[in-house]
This record gives C-alpha cells, structure tokens and sequence, in this order.
C-alpha cells in the first residue's frame, strides 16, 4: 500500500528544478571565489627588486656610479633598466641604464646642490624585466655630499 501511494505521490518533483537551480548559481559563485583567490596567488610569488649603487656617497661633480639591482635575496637581476633622477640633489636630466648578466649598469651622473645645501640624493626607480619581479617600495637613494 504504501508503495502505490509514493507512486503515484508528485509532490517531491515540484521542488526540484527550484533546487537544482539554487545548487548551480551557489556553485558559480564559489567556483568564482575560489578562482579570483587561485589568480591573486601568482602575485605572492613576485620578487621585490631594490637597487645597490656604489659608491653609497658621491660629491656634486661628474661621477660615474654602478648600480646594482638584486632582488629580495640579494641575488642580481640582469636585463633591468634603472632610471636615475633628481631627489633633493639635482640632476641635468633623467638617466637610464641597462643591467648587465651580472646585475650591474654603470651610469654617469652628475649632481648638483643648491646654494645652502650640504647634502642631498639622487633617487632611482627600476623597470625589472618582465616575469617574477616587481619594484613597488621605494629604493635606495644615493647620497650627495658637499665637501
């Protein structure tokens, strides 16, 4: 007896489609969740990239400095470009290089200081080359002193 009454029972089929829906618009959105978090990783394993002139201090007059761009192991990064630009020292213009196989660019610089100013730096940024590096912080500046 009970099995001709769920026979013929229709009342469990009206809920479905209803359920099945809700279950598929649920799982989009957690398959979006989890997708958006899975694309936000590959950012964790970016490197920031800093810059290691030498010499750390200059006087103002045509000076030529290496650079070096390491990453946040201190390994060097080759194929960067370092861009050398006024901070509080003056420069005539902006100055670019290209880091070698073994990190290092050579570039001419040459500072300036105001009339009352004793010192002062020259700030740089750093293309990296595209891939695992980022440069984001604010790198190392180099020092001008007035002898």
């Amino acid at each position: 007896m009970s099995d001709r009454s769920l026979r013929h029972d229709t009342r469990a089929i009206e809920g479905l489609p209803i359920r099945l829906v809700i279950a598929l618009v649920v799982g989009v959105a957690c398959l979006s969740v989890m997708m958006t978090t899975i694309s936000g990783m590959e950012s964790l394993g970016v490197s920031e990239v800093d810059v290691q002139p030498e010499p750390e201090v200059v006087s103002p007059s045509v000076d030529n400095v290496t650079v070096t761009v390491v990453d946040a192991n201190g390994d060097p990064v080759s194929n960067a470009t370092v861009i050398a630009k006024s901070g509080s020292a003056k420069l005539s213009g902006v100055e670019t290089a290209k880091t070698r196989t073994n990190g290092t660019a050579t570039m001419s610089l040459d500072p300036k200081l105001g009339p009352n100013q004793v010192e002062g730096t020259i700030k740089f940024d750093v293309k990296p080359p595209g891939g695992d590096y980022a440069d984001r912080r604010e790198n190392t500046e180099l020092l001008v002193i007035k002898e």
